[in-house]
């Protein structure tokens, strides 16, 4: 029984919520998050303060890092060597704090991330401005608390002689909080502060005309003083931080890209090393080396650039897909009040304000207790001398010095402790002069004891003492500013051709959405019909492209999609393509109806789409321009079950001729139909009645006289020269291209503007197909049914037609 006594019975739950509540209070308030009165974390604060105690200061020689290490995990910090000395080795390094804490010799890393020599072979001593953070620490200015093992005290926080927190700034990662505080301008900061003293109701406004931002080590340039305004203002916000950047001109025309400065905590090795990966990877046209050309002079990267080449195009890329341009996210997190709490650039300045307003009270006031008893022995010395010959007999007669020491205090009323300086009084002591140097000095206490009273009963007075340190620091360590601050957050513009190789290639479109894009001498080598594709499947497009170019894609959800040439899939011509919906997510009862290739999106050609229930939309081509482009767009809004059955590219003066199923056909221009947005339904193409739809719209040239050929539901195929019709309106009803039956009326399944060379494949129920040449036909008039083509009491109605894809050098074929 007494053996089972020993153990408790609890819930795990209980147990592990008690140890982790526990572990996260001693992670956040011990090791993780800075305090908001000095900016140090414990293992910093600790390191300074072995340093200090062992009198390793700036104007003493270096020690070895080890003995430094050593002292602050046998004194105060009982953790692994490697992360003291990480934290040793941090404070140093110029290129991670504005301000290095610590002076080191030999080699304390690098900025591409090499690491520091171990320390028995590194040395240091702390910093001039580092001893500011001291400063005055054995005046009982902060309070110290026993270090883990009862053997010494250590402080809780520095005096702080000046902002440590957001001149050096903090990051750091704890249980459910994590910190990311940027460096500032010590002068600038000291301006904020001592502005903030004399005005205590100043805005934010206000203080950021004295600290407009973030002053990074490494300079670099800061975009978006919004975020940095946000960030002041409520502790979390974002800015974008590049490197600086030149372009310099070379012999024969060519350009070079040299970056001399880099944004905060970005590796250059890592950075130089990703620039080439994507030059070899030839992710981006037109570099040709990337040199690291550092050396003690400074940081000096080159990108040399081919021939002609976009360089600001290749510099934009660079921006956006590597390290050359970071995002900083500010998330103010600091200890106050031994809370973690957020906090706003004016609560930081105040939480620092308030530590200095109790720092300066409590050192005058161990400094008035020290002249105070000064002068009390200074009095007392003062009063033995001048009865010299009878305090000599006084001492000679008593038998030891605390006899002599009584005999004072009886006989002359000297306190215990003048009785004990002037027992301990040095013989040479009783000259003349020296007699009036205690009484200089006792006037000198006497405006020493006001000065320091005044300081305690004036609160004025007492921040004129903290705005006079701030001062000092400032004149003394003062710096200018490395980083460059810009209103507003650049929108890179990426020319294509520096991104993608410019190569014609060959795209192709199946009519169940199948699409890929081919090179050259792979569809050379082949034949068109070598094509690998579904049984039931069939060509709709065949392009000659450059990779540089963008592909339209409508569908008859009135949706389009934008896609990239060179973001096709590369298949060679004899294997099938990649599903559409592979690429651009998009539903199963969506389908391509429409490719359309585009070079450029301006303002002087226009997408026409036109719906099976009547409705026709003309928007500029510019407007169809995205930047974000992996999901369908709208094109045309649709009412109810309408479906888009075609698309057109035109540069606003083509002729549209639009059928119906019921053998109607309607003639106008272009200009009857106005330019609209993107995302609107459009006007009535054509006057349909109950139970009527729209075929087909097509379009052709002005002042052409094409031929039109139309398919039936019975097999029936006519051609027509324009002329026979009439040029109309918009929305009329057209005129008739069938002879009306009583028995088995024709309707039209098929009508297409046709070439010369074209040929138009008829499909039927059972799935039979007949190509036919439109040129073949004779010519008709609008009166008749034309010929059949089709035995559709054995191969069933025909249900669809197109035109045989031929293969198009689009842009030369397309160019006006």
């Amino acid at each position: 029984m007494a053996e089972e006594a020993k153990y408790l019975d609890l819930p795990l739950e209980e147990v592990i919520g008690d140890r982790f509540g526990r572990y996260s209070k001693y992670i956040i308030q011990d090791r993780a998050l800075p305090d908001v009165r000095d900016g140090l974390k414990p293992v910093q604060r600790r390191i300074l303060y072995a340093m200090h105690q062992e009198k390793n200061t700036h104007d003493k020689p270096y020690r070895k890092s080890a003995k430094t290490v050593g002292t602050v995990i046998g004194n105060y910090h009982p953790h692994g060597d490697s992360s003291v000395y990480e934290a040793l080795v941090r404070m140093s390094q110029s290129w991670k704090v504005k301000k290095e804490l610590v002076e080191m010799h030999g080699n304390n890393g690098s900025v591409d991330g090499d690491p520091p020599a171990a320390m028995r072979y590194t040395e240091a001593r702390l910093s001039g401005i580092a001893s500011e953070l001291m400063q005055d620490i054995d005046k009982e200015t902060v309070d110290f608390i026993p270090n883990f093992d009862d053997t010494d005290y250590e402080p809780i926080v520095f005096p702080a002689k000046y902002p440590n927190l957001l001149v050096n700034g903090s990051t750091g990662i704890s249980s459910g909080y994590a910190t990311d505080i940027p460096p500032h301008n010590l002068a600038e900061v000291i301006d904020a502060v001592i502005y903030k003293i004399e005005r205590p109701e100043a805005t934010i406004d206000q203080l950021m005309k004295k600290v407009p931002g973030p002053d990074f080590p490494t300079g670099g340039i800061i975009q978006g003083k919004d975020g940095i305004r946000k960030a002041y203002e409520t502790g979390k916000g974002k800015i974008v931080v590049r490197g600086r950047t030149d372009i310099e001109s070379l012999k024969g025309g060519r350009e070079q890209i040299v970056i001399t400065e880099l944004p905060f905590d970005v590796n250059k090795a890592s950075l130089v090393k990703k620039m080439d990966e994507l030059r070899l990877e030839r992710k981006i046209e037109g570099i040709t080396e990337v040199r690291d050309e550092t050396d003690r002079t400074g940081l000096r990267i080159v990108i040399e650039l081919k021939k002609d080449i976009d360089s600001q195009s290749v510099l934009n890329y660079l921006f956006k897909n590597t390290d050359l341009q970071v995002s900083f996210n500010f998330n103010m997190v600091a200890i106050s009040d031994k809370t973690p709490t957020v906090m706003t650039l004016p609560s930081i300045i105040d939480a620092y304000i308030e530590h200095q307003r109790d720092v300066i009270k409590r050192q005058s006031q161990f400094d008035l207790r020290k002249a105070q008893d000064r002068a009390h022995i200074v009095e007392g010395l003062i009063y033995a001398v001048s009865i010299l010959d009878d305090v000599i007999a006084t001492i000679r007669g008593a038998n030891d010095k605390k006899d002599a020491k009584i005999k004072l205090q009886e006989q002359y009323d000297f306190t215990e402790k003048q009785a004990e300086a002037i027992v301990m009084l040095q013989l040479y002591r009783l000259t003349n002069t020296d007699v009036t140097q205690l009484e200089e000095e006792a006037e000198q206490l006497r405006e020493r004891i006001a000065y320091l009273q005044s300081i305690l009963a004036d609160e004025t007075k007492l921040l004129n003492v903290i705005k006079d340190d701030l001062k000092r620091v400032k004149k003394t360590y003062k710096a200018a500013r490395q980083t460059d601050i810009e209103d507003e957050v650049e929108d890179l513009q990426i020319n294509l051709e520096v991104m993608v190789p410019s190569e014609d290639i060959v795209v192709s479109l199946t009519q169940e959405g199948y699409i890929k894009r081919t090179s050259l001498r792979s569809f050379g080598a082949s034949q068109v019909d070598d094509l690998q594709k579904k049984d039931e499947d069939y060509l709709t497009h065949l392009f000659e492209l450059n990779t540089t170019d963008t592909l339209l894609l409508f569908t008859n959800k009135g949706h389009y999609l934008y896609m990239p040439v060179h973001e096709l899939p590369d298949i060679k011509w004899k294997e099938m393509g990649q599903h559409i919906a592979n690429l651009i997510p998009i539903d199963s009862s969506e389908r391509v109806i429409k490719a359309i290739p585009v070079r450029e999106f301006d303002d002087n050609h226009y997408i026409l789409t036109v719906t099976r229930q009547g409705m026709i939309k003309k928007s500029s081509l510019k407007d169809f321009q995205v930047r974000r482009h992996h999901r369908p767009i709208v094109g045309m809004k649709l009412k109810g079950d309408d479906e888009v059955i075609n698309a057109h590219l035109t540069n606003g003066h083509k002729e549209i001729f639009v059928t119906s199923q019921s053998g109607y056909g309607l003639w106008y221009h272009e200009s009857d139909v106005n330019p609209v947005g993107v995302k609107t339904a459009g006007v009535k193409a054509m006057n349909l009645k109950d139970g009527e739809w729209i075929v087909n719209a097509d379009v052709f040239d002005e002042l052409t006289n094409p031929y039109v050929f139309v398919t039936t539901q019975r097999g029936a195929c006519k051609r027509m020269a324009m002329n026979q019709f009439e040029q109309g309106s918009r929305a009329q009803r057209g005129l008739v291209m069938l002879k009306e039956l009583k028995q088995k009326p024709h309707r039209i399944v098929g009508f297409h503007i046709i070439e010369d060379d074209e040929s138009v494949v008829i499909e039927t129920e059972n799935d039979d197909t007949h190509t036919v040449l439109p040129i073949e036909f004779k010519e008709q008039t609008r009166q008749n049914n034309g010929s059949f083509v089709v035995d559709t009491d054995h191969q069933g109605e025909v249900t669809n037609t197109y035109i045989q894809p031929q293969y198009t050098k689009w842009f030369h074929e397309h160019d006006e």
